[in-house]
């Protein structure tokens, strides 16, 4: 009877759940509460791989992959931590994995360009497109370690202190690689305002 009534009581209140609640009980054989994991970040974890990747589609497969690989390695969570740190870790090393795997090289930024396209629309919106697609050149040109520190810090609005935990590296040294990864968008972003 107490059971049906925990159960009942988790129905309702299942947005309130905490993601370690929810993640200690996959580990502990309830693997539909994975479900309500993949609701709260697929769209965060799709936002991540398309911004390291470009590809849409293989976008959508990582972040199918990533939690296929946190069902099937649910027995290492520990609980103690942030989860979404260590969802991004699994995240990062399903991208990294892909790429080793299929020893598929980053697409080309003559691709990218060609993927942004224009349309016919106010000249408005064709100027903030075109500053859109020149910024997506501009962090395809980056290194993939400066691209990523970005986009977590800056598009998945992570602390600098998950960052770091992600990274493995301390929580000024991620300063550093903001503030060096910024630096250097701007550096590539006006030359392209140069030759655009």
């Amino acid at each position: 009877m107490k059971l049906q009534t925990v159960t009942l009581h988790e129905t309702l209140n299942l947005e309130t759940l905490s993601d370690n609640y929810l993640m200690n009980k996959v580990r502990d054989g309830d693997p539909d509460k994975l479900g309500l994991l993949y609701e709260r970040y697929k769209r965060p974890l799709l936002g991540f791989f398309i911004g390291m990747l470009r590809d849409k589609e293989l976008s959508e497969d990582l972040v199918q992959n990533t939690f296929a690989r946190i069902l099937k390695y649910r027995h290492l969570y520990r609980g103690d931590g942030d989860f979404r740190t260590w969802l991004f870790h699994i995240a990062r090393n399903v991208k990294n994995d892909h790429f080793k795997k299929k020893r598929v090289d980053q697409v080309p930024v003559d691709i990218w360009t060609e993927r942004i396209g224009h349309s016919e629309i106010r000249s408005e919106e064709i100027q903030q497109e075109e500053e859109l697609g020149m910024l997506s050149i501009a962090m395809e040109r980056l290194s993939e370690e400066k691209r990523e520190v970005l986009l977590l810090s800056k598009y998945q609005e992570k602390k600098y202190q998950e960052i770091g935990l992600l990274l493995g590296c301390s929580e000024s040294a991620v300063k550093v690689k903001v503030f060096r990864a910024l630096q250097e968008l701007k550096a590539v972003y006006q030359q392209l305002e140069k030759t655009y």
